[in-house]
Parts: structure tokens; C-alpha cells; sequence
């Protein structure tokens, strides 16, 4: 019987589909990550920092996860804790849209809203928070993704292979947003372990320090969990053979295309991502794979509602 023990067993693998209605080459590929479960690929991250934090004595049976995130490792975290009877605690910056919150809460997580334009070193930046709550806290664990050196080796060991296998091998480019840089350092590590020849294209909001620069215009942007204004432990910027820097309105605008085009619905971080990896695809044949990493559900009140999208001036 092919029946799994819990929910956590059904990370991961998830598929390739060709882009062929947005890029009639098919030299566009994309790694759904919203057939995930909680619907992103941040549970992946999710389980391998719990896995870790119990094998090293850092998380108790009853014990409590504290973590700042835009929603979905919080949802990811939601579900490992659900399963293995964990409290969760997650620091959340005002930016991130009323959807996401309400399904954290409707996992069980204690949600508390921070101002998105606190830095990360003011003392009220969701960063910051968190940090408080699990210092007063009892029992309490930060697994920290901006940190911790799990969720780049959860893309090495899973992400990675997984796109090399289902292509068998004739992958030459991956395309993925980078935020805590996870996903781009581990799957490209692997990848260029495999074939040099690989290219690795970070996607980058306008208003992030990966394109802007330490000294750059870095400034606040709309779409969610992509993009820093810092450089986290997790990146590795080596592995990054070049970065595309894409708009918020050229984001969401992709982001509504692929639901029309191709009956993906992604949020605006997956048309971020997508919008950077056609204009790769464009350069020449090469089979460009990217990464769309979450559902559209999170984003109806935003991309796909037109008064919003008005009301920043996306929509004519």
C-alpha cells in the first residue's frame, strides 16, 4: 500500500511542467513547489531544521518554535510542529497579506504583526521580536532560516537532485528568487557539482541588496519573501553566476499571465521568478528550469484583485 505516515512524508517531489503557453520554444521549465502540502517550498527547509534541532538536543518533546518569516516557513513549521506536538510562535512584517495570516492561524500558530519598515537590527523589526520572544520563552527554539545552514542542505539533498533527475541531466540553467538564499545555494551546489556548465540566475525584487548593493538604493518593495536588506548566512553568492532584477509590477503582472496562460496560480515572488527566467529563456535554447515556489491563494487580496492592483498603479 502506497500510504504515508503523516503529512511531512509528502514533501517534496514535487513536478516539471513546461511553460509552452507562455514560451512556445519549451525551453522554459517550471518546479511547481505549490503540490507541497502547505503549498511552498519552504516546508522543505521546514522539517530538515526541525529534523536537526531535535538530533542535536536543541528542540523538546512539547517544546516551542519561535520564527520570523513572510508566511510560508511559518506554514511549513506549522505542520512539522502539528505532527510532532510542537507549539509555534511566528513574527510576521505588516507587508504580508491578510491571507497568509489567517492561514498561519488556521494551523494553530500565535501570529504577532511587526512594521515592516523596521531594519533588522531595530529592536521591533519581526527579526528582532522573535529573538526577544524566544529568549523569554521556556523550551523555545528559533530555528532562524537567515541562519541556519539546514535549509541550504535541504535544496543540496532534495531540490537539487530532484530537478537534476527529472530532466536527466540536460538542465543548463536554474532560475530562482533569493531571498534567505536556501533554495539557489543548495540546488546550485548540487546542479554545478553535477554539470559546471550549469548557470545559476538569482531573481531579484527592485529595492534588494543582492542587486542594489550594500551601498544601494535599498529601499522597500511589495512583493513578498524574496529579495533582503542584508546578506544572510545562507546564501552563498559564489554559487549566483549572475542576478536579473525584476519590477513589482512586472511581478505581479507575470504572476496574474501564469494563471491565464498556463493555470498556474503562483503569488508574485513565483512571477518574479518567471518573469527573469523568460527573459533567460529568450537569450537562446537552452533549458532554463525555475523555481515557483508557492501558491497564488496567499495573494488574492493583492495581485489578482484589481483594486489593489490599481491602487498601486499596475493596472491601466
Amino acid at each position: 500500500m502506497r500510504i504515508l505516515p503523516d503529512v511531512v512524508a509528502a514533501i517534496g517531489n514535487t513536478p516539471l511542467i513546461r511553460l509552452s503557453r507562455l514560451h512556445p520554444v519549451g525551453n522554459l521549465i517550471g518546479k511547481i513547489e505549490f503540490m507541497n502540502p502547505g503549498g511552498s517550498i519552504k516546508e522543505r527547509i521546514a522539517v530538515a531544521m526541525i529534523d536537526r534541532a531535535e538530533e542535536e538536543g536543541l528542540l523538546e518533546p512539547g517544546g516551542t518554535i519561535v520564527e520570523p518569516t513572510s508566511g510560508n516557513t511559518g506554514v511549513g513549521l506549522a505542520l512539522v510542529g502539528a505532527v510532532r506536538g510542537y507549539r509555534v510562535i511566528c513574527t510576521v512584517p505588516d507587508k504580508v497579506s491578510q491571507e497568509k495570516r489567517d492561514l498561519l492561524r488556521a494551523y494553530g500558530v500565535e501570529v504577532i504583526i511587526t512594521p515592516t519598515e523596521f531594519g533588522p537590527d531595530h529592536p521591533d523589526s519581526y527579526y528582532a521580536v522573535a529573538t526577544r520572544i524566544t529568549e523569554e520563552t521556556d523550551g523555545a527554539f528559533q530555528p532562524n532560516q537567515y541562519f541556519n545552514e539546514a535549509n541550504p542542505e535541504a535544496h543540496f539533498r532534495t531540490t537539487g537532485p530532484e530537478i537534476w533527475e527529472q530532466t536527466d541531466g540536460l538542465v543548463d540553467v536554474l532560475v530562482a528568487g533569493v531571498g534567505t538564499g536556501g533554495t539557489i545555494t543548495g540546488a546550485g551546489r548540487y546542479l554545478k557539482s553535477q554539470k559546471a556548465s550549469i548557470e545559476i540566475v538569482g531573481a531579484d525584487p527592485e529595492g534588494s541588496i543582492y542587486t542594489k548593493g550594500p551601498e544601494g538604493d535599498i529601499h522597500q518593495y511589495l512583493v513578498e519573501g524574496v529579495g533582503e536588506d542584508f546578506y544572510p548566512e545562507t546564501v552563498d553568492l559564489e554559487v549566483i553566476d549572475r542576478f536579473i532584477e525584476v519590477t513589482d509590477r512586472e511581478s505581479f503582472a507575470m504572476a496574474r499571465n501564469l494563471a491565464r496562460t498556463e493555470g498556474l496560480l503562483t503569488g508574485g515572488s513565483g512571477g518574479m521568478a518567471v518573469d527573469a527566467a523568460l527573459k533567460v529563456a529568450r537569450e537562446d535554447e537552452r533549458m532554463v528550469v525555475v523555481v515557483i515556489p508557492d501558491s497564488g491563494r496567499g495573494y488574492l487580496s493583492k495581485a489578482f484583485n484589481d483594486e489593489w492592483m490599481r491602487s498601486q498603479g499596475f493596472l491601466d
